[in-house]
């Protein structure tokens, strides 16, 4: 790829798990790539790789989001690509949330990756090109019990990106949905806040049993690489397609397959009896 034909791409939540592969990826395949994070300094290694530019951007911050697509439309004239991956998990019984917890949740996981939507949109759409890729999950499309809140943000990243695509379309911007199901990443530690409540313990039992098992799945999943190539596929796709299923395809297929009744029974008998 010639210096001319090079493309940029601009990845949220680049310090970990899918968003770094992310990173290693598109370098690797000589893509400019503009790394964001909340804190630059947790870059380590991604900052030295070649075509990687390291920037400041908090999702949930409004001024950040602005300043680093200012700052990266400044280096590199354009942005090709926009992957929101900046995210993280509320998990556990919904009564012990918090009014609090929920809207950050939402500010993360929907909010930040439609105000990083919306200010990269007009570049785009003054330049008739582009894609955005949003980073949702089998948990857009399938349920299971400890991640309502989670679970909630992710249909509404499946919805605001349907209906976007059809917006979009006139001005040759494509919209992506990417949908890993389990991956193994630190969004089964650092990026998963279990949610307590002082004096509430009648769900104790539940959760003791259920939470455990599904940490397991996602400790024992493919790592994030199976993501970020899906995520490269998905950039240099000329399609309209919109969803990219990684490792959920059979979650998915019996999801459709099978009634509501017939996949509630069988998550109540993996999950809870």
């Amino acid at each position: 790829m010639s210096k001319a034909e090079t493309k940029t791409i601009l990845i949220t939540g680049a310090s970990s798990g899918i968003g770094e592969a992310t990173v290693r990826l598109f370098s690797r395949r000589k893509w400019n790539v503009l790394a964001t994070m909340r804190n630059p300094d947790h870059a380590g290694e991604l900052a030295t790789l070649p075509g990687v530019t390291v920037l400041r951007l908090d999702v949930t911050d409004l001024a950040s989001i602005r300043q680093a697509l200012s700052d990266g439309l400044a280096k590199h004239e354009a942005i090709d690509v926009v992957v929101n991956n900046a995210g993280y998990g509320m998990v556990g019984a919904f009564e012990a949330s918090s009014a609090e917890g929920v809207e950050r949740q939402f500010a993360t996981n929907v909010f930040g990756l439609m105000n990083v939507t919306r200010e990269a949109l007009p570049a785009m759409r003054q330049r008739q090109s582009g894609t955005i890729i949003n980073i949702s999950s089998v948990g857009g499309r399938v349920t299971f019990p400890l991640y309502s809140v989670y679970h909630a943000s992710k249909f509404a990243v499946e919805g605001f990106s349907e209906s976007l695509q059809y917006e979009l379309r006139q001005f040759n911007i494509r919209v992506k949905l990417i949908e890993p199901g389990p991956i193994k990443t630190p969004f089964y530690d650092r990026s998963q806040d279990l949610v307590v409540k002082e004096g509430l313990t009648a769900y104790d039992t539940f959760v003791a049993k259920a939470l455990p098992l599904m940490h397991k799945e996602g400790m024992s999943a493919p790592g994030p690489a199976g993501v970020a190539h899906t995520v490269y596929e998905a950039a240099t796709d000329s399609s309209w397609r919109l969803r990219y299923p990684v490792n959920a395809e059979a979650m998915l297929a019996l999801r459709k397959m099978l009634p509501d009744r017939a996949i509630f029974k069988l998550v109540r008998t993996i999950l809870v009896k």
